[in-house]
């Protein structure tokens, strides 16, 4: 039987499905989980709405060249198509909720770029940027899935 909350490892964060468009739920919810330091390249994706809600630890956001810094309770709504990252500034890992409307890009960007591992796995921030071969594979899976990474 199919993990009902697959997880999957990406960029220093696992990322935990709580709701998913292949199981029937309009949108996706997923559980962030960010090592200090790790955080998601500046990216944008003109199908999928997104908003974060800080759980614990801090972010730094930088969404169309405005960065600032949040922690528990806040949320950062992206505007479709904006150019967008975050990152773990914290010496802590760090957790938020991510929401996707409808959610199939996301979905299909996680579980395609990211490697799937066991609930309540710990990873680490990458010791730097990918080699540019790879950064150019992540690219076209990412473009396959409706995201541009913009690295």
């Amino acid at each position: 039987m199919p993990d009902p909350n697959p997880s999957y490892a990406l960029f220093g964060n696992v990322l935990t499905f709580l709701a998913r468009p292949s199981a029937g739920a309009p949108f996706l919810v997923s559980e962030c989980r960010s090592a200090p330091g790790a955080g998601a390249p500046p990216n944008r994706h003109a199908g999928d709405d997104e908003a974060f809600y800080v759980l614990s630890g801090r972010y730094e956001f930088s969404v169309d060249g405005e960065t600032r810094l949040v922690g528990p309770g806040d949320c950062v709504a992206i505007p479709n198509g904006a150019a967008h990252a975050f990152r773990n500034p914290g010496p802590e890992p760090a957790s938020m909720l991510i929401v996707n409307g409808p959610g199939r890009q996301h979905e299909d960007f996680f579980s395609t770029l990211g490697q799937a591992v066991a609930p309540g796995t710990v990873v680490d921030a990458p010791p730097g940027p990918p080699p540019e071969d790879v950064l150019a594979g992540l690219r076209r899976l990412s473009a396959a899935c409706g995201v541009e990474l913009l690295v």
